[in-house]
């Protein structure tokens, strides 16, 4: 029997912790659409196949400090159409080795066949999970976004807490 929706949604957790983009990648079938509707710059909207996921995430997770350190309070939503599972998620993480973790959330609505992802819908607050980790200047720098007091947008002089 192959796992359930649900339970691929769990082993999906265990490799965003685990940072593995192989973990992650082998979970897909090798045809699966992993899409990102919101807008993230410097980031693709979507992956085509398996192996597009993995060396997506594979990049994106190596050139990046972020670390989550642990996923919490999870809603398990499912859907009328058994293939598909709704994860809502929290989570901490870090912006580099001795900074304090920040709140981070997500929503995940994966469709799962025989076992495998065959799509999935990735809704990350990217302007809200910079800010919360204090990488908003370096976005918005990134973009070429001014700030209006006239400093540098990537001199990392402004962070704020996100409670």
């Amino acid at each position: 029997m192959p796992p359930s929706p649900r339970d691929v949604l769990a082993a999906y957790h265990r490799a965003m912790l685990s940072w593995s983009a192989d973990d992650l990648a082998d979970l897909y079938a090798p045809d699966a659409v992993h899409e990102f509707p919101f807008f993230a710059p410097g980031t693709p909207g979507r992956y085509e196949g398996r192996e597009e996921v993995r060396a997506g995430y594979r990049a994106a997770w190596g050139a990046s400090p972020v670390r989550l350190k642990e996923i919490h309070d999870v809603i398990v939503l499912d859907a009328a159409d058994p293939e598909v599972v709704i994860g809502q998620w929290g989570a901490s993480a870090t912006s580099g080795p001795g900074t304090e973790p920040a709140a981070i959330t997500g929503l995940l609505i994966l469709r799962v066949r025989d076992g495998l992802i065959v799509h999935a819908l990735d809704y990350m607050d990217t302007l809200g999970t910079c800010h919360a980790l204090g990488r908003l200047p370096a976005l918005l720098n990134g973009l070429g976004v001014e700030r209006p007091d006239g400093a540098d947008p990537g001199d990392g002089a402004e962070r704020h807490s996100s409670s």
